[in-house]
């Protein structure tokens, strides 16, 4: 496994994005609405996108650096 897994925050993104994929997609909505619904889908993906990509960050601190910003878009 790799060590993302593991982590309880990003299951719980991981999860919040799913559940926030399935909303949008019952939504109807017209076309000028429609980058809002991309917006959203884009926001709630990044904190787990996030995190899985900067695991791999060379530190500790560079890590929780990661984690901070990932904070910021929930």
């Amino acid at each position: 496994t790799f060590a993302f897994e593991d982590l309880v925050v990003y299951h719980r993104a991981l999860d919040f994005a799913i559940d926030l994929f399935n909303a949008i997609d019952g939504i109807r909505t017209p076309q000028k609405h429609y980058e809002l619904n991309e917006q959203f889908e884009s926001s709630c993906s990044f904190v787990a996108l996030n995190i899985v990509e900067d695991k791999g960050s060379y530190s500790k601190k560079e890590f929780k650096q990661f984690l901070y910003i990932a904070m910021v878009f929930v």
